[in-house]
């Protein structure tokens, strides 16, 4: 259990966190996500899967040729593709990856002459993104395991950055959004789905790694 409450945490500041605080939430969204990346069916208080894909509005005919394997862990929270349209040829990042799913259509969009490139915390996760890139993609797309919140890529590397309920998960949500920025190239654009907190949550749900990764 984190040691102190959660929600009281002003996150926007260097250091909300200490480092022993952000690792035992980190183990905790990786407990989590070992089991999504076997199925997110019954893990969330929202739809999930095709189904939930779907309902946020991803485009049919995109969905119909995503792997099943890939689409059973997907538990995004809104569609970041409709924020803004993404051009043909363009390079992109998605933060918190997952299993693929966002990588997959993100490369019909791009085409083969974008650039895909995916990160997630859990090894699990990119371990099954990878196998489906491997099957599906070819070498548009690409995914590293990390351990932080430090991106392994270079100064304005990319057009887009997208991610899909995945910095509310975040621990060091600052210095995510400093690397954002880092990797963007000018003029480049951030587009992500979130949760965020319009009223009191149940009691009991806040102040432990638990709830956090829920």
């Amino acid at each position: 259990m984190v040691s102190v409450e959660i929600r009281e945490k002003n996150q926007l500041v260097d250091g909300a966190f200490d480092e022993k605080e952000q690792q035992q939430i980190r183990d905790a969204i990786k407990n989590k996500y070992q089991d999504v990346s076997q199925s997110a069916d019954g893990l969330f208080r929202y739809q999930t899967g095709k189904a939930g894909a779907a309902a946020l509005g991803y485009d049919a005919s995109i969905l119909d040729g995503i792997p099943e394997g890939a689409l059973s862990s997907f538990c995004g929270v809104g569609n970041p593709f409709s924020v803004e349209s993404i051009a043909v040829g363009s390079h992109i990042l998605d933060i918190g990856c997952g299993a693929g799913f966002d990588l997959l259509v993100a490369s019909t969009i791009v085409g083969s002459g974008g650039r895909v490139r995916g990160v997630d915390l859990t090894e699990e996760m990119v371990s099954k993104a990878r196998s489906f890139i491997s099957e599906f993609a070819g070498s548009t797309i690409s995914v590293e395991h990390i351990s932080s919140e430090s991106l392994p890529y270079d100064d304005n590397s990319f057009d887009h950055v997208i991610s899909n309920g995945v910095f509310n998960l975040s621990p060091c949500k600052l210095a995510l959004f400093r690397e954002v920025r880092r990797v963007l190239r000018p003029g480049g654009c951030l587009q992500f789905a979130d949760i965020v907190l319009v009223r009191e949550p149940p009691p009991g749900t806040t102040g432990s790694v638990e709830g956090w990764s829920q």
